[in-house]
C-alpha cells in the first residue's frame, strides 16, 4: 500500500474533491466549488508531478502522509506554518501555476532564481522538462475523467531526501 492514495473526484455539479488516504487508513479531504474547482485539481496534480519527479519526501503530499490534514495548509494554520525543513514544492508549484495562467514558458534558471532562500534548492532543465511532461499527462487523464468519477494516484515516499 502506498504512503498516500490521492483521489480527485469530478462531481456532476461542477465541484471537485480531493481525498488523501494514508497507509494507516486515516484520511483528509476537501471539496472545491466554483473557481476553486477549476483551479485546484490542476494545482494538486502539479504538486504530484513536482514531488514525484523531484523525489520530495516533505512536500505537500509528504506532509499529508505524515498526518497533516488539508485544512492545516492555510489560515488559521492549526499546525503552524509549513515547516522550515519542508522541501520547496509549494514554491515550485506556484511558479508553474503562474506559468500556466500567464501562458509563458520559463527556464529552469528562472525557477531556480525564485528558490533563493531554500538552501541548495534548484531545478535542472531536464527535471523541468520531465515535470511539464508529467503535468501534461496528468491533466489529460483528469480531463478524461467523466463527471461523477475520480482520478486515483498512489504516492510513495522516496527513500531519503530528494531535492
Amino acid at each position: 500500500m502506498p504512503a498516500l492514495t490521492i483521489r480527485i473526484k469530478k462531481h456532476r455539479d461542477g465541484t471537485a474533491a480531493l481525498t488523501c488516504t494514508r497507509a494507516d487508513g486515516s484520511s483528509t479531504w476537501q471539496r472545491q466549488r466554483g473557481a476553486q474547482a477549476a483551479f485546484f485539481p490542476r494545482h494538486d496534480l502539479t504538486h504530484y508531478a513536482v514531488e514525484t519527479t523531484l523525489g520530495h519526501r516533505r512536500g505537500f503530499y509528504g506532509l499529508v502522509a505524515e498526518g497533516w490534514d488539508l485544512g492545516d495548509f492555510g489560515a488559521p494554520w492549526p499546525r503552524g506554518r509549513i515547516p522550515a525543513d519542508a522541501e520547496p514544492a509549494e514554491q515550485i508549484v506556484g511558479f508553474l501555476d503562474l506559468e500556466r495562467a500567464s501562458g509563458a514558458t520559463w527556464s529552469a534558471a528562472e525557477l531556480t532564481e525564485k528558490l533563493i532562500g531554500f538552501g541548495d534548492a534548484r531545478v535542472t532543465d531536464a527535471q523541468l522538462v520531465e515535470i511539464r511532461a508529467r503535468m501534461r499527462e496528468l491533466f489529460a487523464r483528469w480531463d478524461a475523467v467523466p463527471p461523477g468519477e475520480s482520478l486515483e494516484l498512489p504516492f510513495d515516499l522516496p527513500a531519503g531526501a530528494g531535492r
